[in-house]
């Protein structure tokens, strides 16, 4: 199971990532995608905007149909993100945030980012 984060279902607009395909090039088992709660929260917000990132947040909605929701005690999305990278069912989360990706990597988790232009690689812990 991997963990998206909201900039990671904002990467097909922002760095014209093919996500899901990157994902299934990175891991081949990979097809079980988990969002949490407030992911989606952070999404609708940032999608009643304008420009660009209200595009790039509208579209990271739609992805949702392919991710399982799921809900956590932490509010604050990035915290949400690593409660749920915690889980043991959990191999792997997907996001850009530095502050982020390396709370991740202290707890031990694999973190898929954004490298070069527009293609995903994988640092371990």
């Amino acid at each position: 199971m991997i963990v998206l984060d909201t900039n990671a279902l904002m990467m097909p607009v922002e760095c014209g990532v093919r996500l899901f395909d990157e994902l299934e090039r990175l891991l081949t088992d990979a097809d079980d995608y988990l969002v949490p709660e407030a992911v989606r929260a952070e999404l609708d917000t940032l999608a009643d905007g304008a420009g660009n990132e209200a595009t790039a947040a509208a579209v990271g909605l739609d992805l949702l149909e392919r991710c399982t929701l799921a809900v956590t005690e932490a509010d604050y999305a990035d915290d949400a993100v690593l409660e749920l990278a915690t889980r043991e069912d959990v191999t792997h989360a997907v996001t850009n945030d530095n502050p982020l990706k390396h709370r991740l990597l202290d707890a031990g988790i694999p973190v898929i980012s954004l490298r070069g232009r527009n293609k995903l690689a994988i640092t371990q812990p």
